[in-house]
């Protein structure tokens, strides 16, 4: 395989024709306004990469008193929890910047209502996660919690006592998206598996590498960049299920250029400078070649959830210390990029309920974790890393490779063209028309695992109608289009 093609087809999510970046419609949280209990009038206007570092000074300062935290995005600030302690501490958070509101359930508390939950209502179908917006642990059931099991769950909750935890239903299935962002495809017993790239990194041994869903890295070793095409990388690492869903997988070719981006599409991308802990309640980004480009916001940290075992029909894949959000995603989506549009990566997509059009939640594989257990680096690896191609125009006519031609002669939309003449998202055709393999419908070929979301937009099949324009969070300039 040329190098050439193997640093545009795995340079961190699939090219979407015209789409670019759509900016966060910047809704405030039903549970921001009781943040004004603390006062605002002091607090700090913040990114939320910067509200994420302040959180984690302020939990050091206020020890016990310290009750979670969260970014109102709205206002530009960040909201720290706190329980009866020393009042001199909490005016030392208000100096340092931060919104002050008194809360009743104390972190130690709603820990111990998870471990709870853990012990009793381990049910494939449901989720936990702590949403320091209400000061509660919101649990969550999908559709396949009835009867028996959500008469269990139901009862476990009230015992946690009252105020301690909500519950809602979800109207769709938790599940794992095997099938994917900037698709990876390989060949197991049964069929095809198809997954999505995270982000290129290197292995500690140098090597150049990508981070995955580690439900992936389990399914199959070997992984091509086409349906019918020879493995370019095989999985080093994976863990799933358990203390996360990752997966390191490394070239096949030493020399395999893999650039630190995220190409979102026209011949734009958006460069990953660093990986980042999420904040409740910031706006992010997820990228997939099914439903491409859509942002909304994290809504719980630390998040179990209980999947349905895909291997023992009676068994549950338990998965802990996820990111939850309201980004929807849905089948051919797995395993790719949850960043910032400052170039911070966030998260690798694991699984969920709902669509793009209901809503739902989906949850992420912290990037954070996933490099600290592979040892794994961020940033590009191979021969001439951070040069996706010597005749490469990404940023010229929006055709990622030049021409039109990522392999030579080989053409991943069929017209040779992902931003023209493959049109992917103005056809709203991602996997008909647009083909990535040339030879199989990318969305057909994964399954139907589903994902959740909350924001309006339509599935891949009309995205090229969906447009909006805003400004970003943080202050940065405005990338506009569709979604």
């Amino acid at each position: 395989m040329p190098k050439r093609k193997a640093a545009i087809a795995v340079g961190g999510v699939a090219a979407l024709g015209a789409a670019a970046l759509l900016l966060p419609n910047a809704n405030a949280s039903q549970d921001q306004d009781k943040a004004t209990a603390g006062g605002t009038a002091d607090a700090r206007t913040l990114k939320a990469a910067d509200a994420s570092g302040l959180a984690a000074q302020l939990q050091k300062m206020l020890g016990q008193a310290f009750a979670g935290s969260y970014y109102d995005s709205g206002k530009q600030q960040l909201v720290v929890n706190v329980v009866s302690g020393d009042s001199n501490v909490i005016v030392q958070a208000k100096k340092a910047g931060a919104v002050v509101r008194q809360v009743e359930n104390s972190t130690a508390e709603l820990e111990s209502a998870a471990r709870a939950l853990k012990t009793r209502a381990t049910i494939p179908g449901t989720s936990w996660a702590v949403d320091p917006r209400t000061d509660k642990v919101l649990v969550t059931a999908d559709s396949t919690v009835t009867g028996a099991k959500w008469d269990r769950l139901q009862s476990t909750v009230r015992s946690l006592g009252s105020g301690m935890a909500t519950l809602k239903k979800s109207s769709g299935t938790f599940k794992t998206f095997v099938s994917g962002g900037d698709a990876i495809f390989s060949q197991v017993q049964g069929g095809n598996v198809r997954c999505s790239l995270g982000f290129n990194v290197t292995a500690s041994d140098g090597s150049p590498a990508f981070l995955t869903a580690g439900h992936c890295g389990v399914a199959a070793k070997d992984w091509s960049d086409s349906q019918t095409g020879q493995p370019i990388a095989t999985v080093d690492q994976a863990t799933f299920p358990g203390q996360g869903d990752f997966s390191l997988v490394k070239y096949n070719d030493a020399g395999t250029q893999a650039p630190s981006e995220v190409n979102v599409g026209n011949g734009r991308t958006v460069q990953i400078n660093q990986a980042a802990e999420a904040t409740v309640g910031a706006t992010v980004f997820r990228m997939g070649s099914t439903t491409g480009l859509h942002d909304g916001q994290v809504t719980g940290l630390d998040a179990t959830v209980n999947f349905q075992s895909e291997t023992d029909p009676n068994g549950v894949d338990t998965v802990t210390g996820l990111i939850q959000t309201n980004v929807c995603a849905e089948p051919g989506d797995s395993g790719g990029s949850l960043f910032t549009q400052d170039g911070s990566a966030l998260g690798l997509t694991s699984g969920g309920s709902g669509d793009c059009t209901s809503g739902g939640e989906t949850f992420f594989q912290p990037v954070t974790t996933a490099l600290q257990a592979t040892g794994a680096t961020l940033g590009a690896g191979g021969n001439g890393a951070g040069d996706q191609s010597g005749a490469g125009d990404q940023a010229g006519a929006g055709d990622q490779a030049g021409a039109g031609d990522q392999a030579g002669a080989g053409d991943q939309s069929g017209a040779g063209d992902q931003a023209g003449a493959g049109d992917q998202s103005g056809a709203g055709d991602q996997a008909g028309a647009g083909d990535q393999s040339g030879a199989g419908d990318q969305a057909g070929a994964g399954g139907d695992q589903i994902g959740g979301g909350a924001d309006s937009s339509d599935p891949a099949g009309s995205a090229g109608d969906q447009s909006g324009s805003g400004t970003a969070d943080d202050g940065s300039s405005s990338l506009t289009g569709t979604h």
